[in-house]
This record gives C-alpha cells, sequence and structure tokens, in this order.
C-alpha cells in the first residue's frame, strides 16, 4: 500500500484517464511533479470541478492529450498560459463542462448507473458542442425535457490529503469531493503529508472524513506535496512562487527553463 511517489506515479499509464481535485482540496504537485519527470503521455485529464496551476504545468510539459474541466484558470493571475497557448494551437482538446456536470457523472460513477439526469444545462451552448450528453424526456412527465450525461469512470483518482495511516485508510478533511473521486475511480493514488501509525478509523472525530483503503491503491508519503498551492491550514500559498510561473510560462523557452527548475527544486525547503 505504502510506497515512494516515483513507485506510485509509475502506476499511470500513457493515455490513461486521470480525475484531480481543485486548488482549494488537495492537489498533489508532488505527483505532478513526477508525471512530468517519467515523461508521461496522452492523459486525459478530469479537473473535479475547476483546474489551475497542475493541469497548466502538465499540457505545458506535453503530458495531455485532452482535458475536462469547468475552467483553468489561476485566479487573480488569470488563465492558465500554457492551457491558453495549446487551446490557440490546437494540441489540446478541450472539453467544455459545468461544475454541476462533473459532480454529478462523478456520482454516476460512484453509483454504479450508466447516466445522470441534470436539468440546469438546458438552454446552454455546451449542447451543441457535447455530443455525449443527450436531451430526453422526462421518462415520468413526457414533454419535460431534462438532460442526461453519461457516468464517469476514471482509470485514476489523483490527489493530496493530509493524513494516511499504516492500514491505507487516508484522511480528507472537509473536501468530500475526494471520497467521490475514489469511489468512482477505478484505481486511488494518494500523496499525504504524513502517515501515522494509530488506525484513523478508530479515531470518531477523524473517521467519517476517512476513505477507508478498501478504495486506495496506493499512497505515498509526500511533505510540502501541494506546494507551492495552498493546502489547508499546513501552509500558505505561495504567491511568488506562482507569479514566477505565470511570468515564465508565458513563452515555450522561459516555461523550459522554469520546468527544469521546478523539478530540481526542494518543495519542504520552500515551505521552510
Amino acid at each position: 500500500m505504502q510506497t515512494d511517489i516515483a513507485s506510485l506515479v509509475g502506476r499511470i499509464p500513457d493515455g490513461s484517464s486521470v480525475a484531480v481535485p481543485s486548488e482549494n482540496a488537495g492537489v498533489s504537485m508532488a505527483a505532478t511533479r513526477e508525471l512530468v519527470r517519467r515523461g508521461v503521455r496522452e492523459l486525459h485529464l478530469i479537473c473535479v470541478p475547476v483546474g489551475g496551476l497542475q493541469p497548466d504545468i502538465l499540457v505545458g510539459a506535453g503530458c495531455i492529450a485532452s482535458i475536462e474541466s469547468s475552467a483553468v484558470t489561476l485566479g487573480e493571475f488569470g488563465v492558465g498560459p500554457r492551457f491558453a497557448a495549446a487551446v490557440r494551437a490546437g494540441s489540446v482538446r478541450v472539453l467544455d463542462a459545468t461544475c454541476p456536470a462533473i459532480h454529478a457523472a462523478l456520482q454516476a460513477g460512484e453509483k454504479g448507473i450508466p447516466f445522470i439526469p441534470l436539468r440546469g444545462l438546458l438552454g446552454s451552448d455546451l449542447l451543441a458542442y457535447r455530443t455525449d450528453w443527450k436531451v430526453i424526456d422526462n421518462p415520468f412527465q413526457p414533454g419535460d425535457p431534462i438532460v442526461v450525461l453519461p457516468a464517469m469512470r476514471p482509470d485514476f483518482a489523483l490527489f493530496h490529503a493530509p493524513l494516511a495511516d499504516r492500514l491505507g485508510n487516508v484522511f480528507i478533511g472537509r473536501w468530500r469531493e475526494m471520497l467521490t473521486m475514489a469511489h468512482a475511480a477505478r484505481h486511488t493514488l494518494v500523496t499525504v503529508e504524513r502517515v501515522v501509525e494509530a488506525n484513523l478509523m478508530d479515531d470518531p472525530l477523524r473517521a467519517p472524513a476517512v476513505i477507508p483503503a478498501i478504495y486506495v491503491d496506493g499512497i505515498a508519503e509526500a511533505p510540502a506535496g501541494a506546494w507551492p498551492l495552498r493546502f489547508g491550514d499546513e501552509y500558505p500559498l505561495d504567491e511568488a512562487a506562482l507569479a514566477q510561473y505565470v511570468a515564465a510560462a508565458r513563452s515555450d523557452g522561459e516555461f523550459a527553463q522554469w520546468l527544469r527548475a521546478w523539478l530540481a527544486r526542494d518543495p519542504v525547503r520552500a515551505v521552510a
């Protein structure tokens, strides 16, 4: 169950579909670094429900063939520069979605049902581009249209969490979307700030926010594993590092230089 991060990420083959969380949850930048180091290719990235620095780096590094997301944004720093460049160049396929659509499709996946209805998409121009989304009549009320979405079953869920125990249980705190991702995905890989000896399921305060080991395929300890992003109360957003990234990512050459430096940097020292 517990392994090193290179071995953990090594389980993700080229061409996999990978679900990752938004930046206010638990993005595994440590795993992102290993994916880039390994030179993984042709991933289909599913952002739950939006992406930021992680997908922007992966797109810039040539790891992504397609991305399904409600947005790829760096917040106050604007749209992800490498993502925007790839869209303009046509080098990445974008499946536009909405936050409720991604959450609903994953919920269908975790429930083992083939599709799920969602009314809010009616009237949206997304329906002209998402041919996999269908408008049908409500079977209980003919003449009442509703959209149905296919269930989403990613090959992998990949995220960062505060704690795991030696048994493979993972504490996710208040970010419940990680539980949905783990239920829906065929495999779940997690980096954590630290691994503890005590069984997390025995702690009545933590147990409701624990993903049981039965849903987890691999864990790697990665202190400061979300840096330079904020991670709960563990450490804040490194705004200087993000600003440096945005400045470098505006051109191919400067991004390549930034990437080499980032791969060599120690995130634990950066946080300290």
